[in-house]
């Protein structure tokens, strides 16, 4: 009799995660998976945590308890660079370098060599021309758009997204939705926060809606 071979883990699974902000709990525990293809939309009121949830996931800040699994393995400081990457709400660019030697510096970080996807990543995002510009001299959407460009390079499978459609034009908008059906199509997952019921992606997607635990807080 022919052995049925074990199930794929989930790219991520999260059990009885939760944070506590000034010794009170910020966010009812969270238990939830998200599954190879898939797009995971995190709802909620303001100040429930969100941006808190996600800067949680990407090891930015510590939770008071839970576990958090990649792709079957404890997360951990060593395998979440390979398996996640990660858009939040300030971009992470050092403002001296131009936007092409920020995305250098991005794929000597994770032992990528700079070659013409670089130039790919910038035209697909529509900062051609911009390539040689200082990130400082960037405003807030060209940054959002480098940042989208950072994301595409990655070759981490899941994607964690904060308020992506913020400080962006229709062209924007429709240029994540096209990054993220592009991701999806590749066997990628994406986790988003979003308050708005417009800004979603045209996917078929779950929802992830978070409650507070008490009265009060921000994310």
């Amino acid at each position: 009799m022919p052995v049925s071979a074990a199930p794929t883990p989930p790219l991520l699974a999260v059990r009885n995660l939760g944070f506590s902000r000034d010794g009170e709990p910020l966010f009812a525990a969270l238990d939830f998976v998200v599954e190879a293809g898939e797009a995971l939309l995190v709802r909620g009121d303001n100040g429930v945590g969100k941006t808190t949830l996600l800067r949680i996931l990407a090891g930015l800040l510590r939770a008071d308890g839970g576990e958090q699994w990649l792709s079957g393995a404890p997360a951990c400081r060593d395998n979440r660079p390979q398996h996640m990457a990660y858009l939040g709400h300030l971009p992470a660019f050092k403002g001296d370098l131009s936007a092409l030697e920020n995305l250098q510096f991005l794929c000597a970080l994770h032992g990528k060599r700079a070659d013409r996807g670089l130039l790919q990543a910038i035209d697909l995002v529509g900062l051609a021309g911009f390539e040689d510009s200082p990130a400082r001299t960037l405003s807030a959407g060209q940054k959002k758009r480098l940042s989208l460009a950072r994301m595409w390079l990655s070759p981490a499978p899941l994607w964690l997204l904060d308020e992506p459609y913020a400080n962006l034009d229709l062209d924007g908008i429709a240029l994540v939705n096209q990054l993220i059906v592009q991701h999806l199509g590749a066997g990628g997952a994406v986790l988003i926060t979003t308050h708005g019921a417009y800004a979603a992606p045209p996917v078929r997607s779950r929802e992830l809606v978070m409650q507070r635990a008490f009265a009060g807080g921000s994310a």
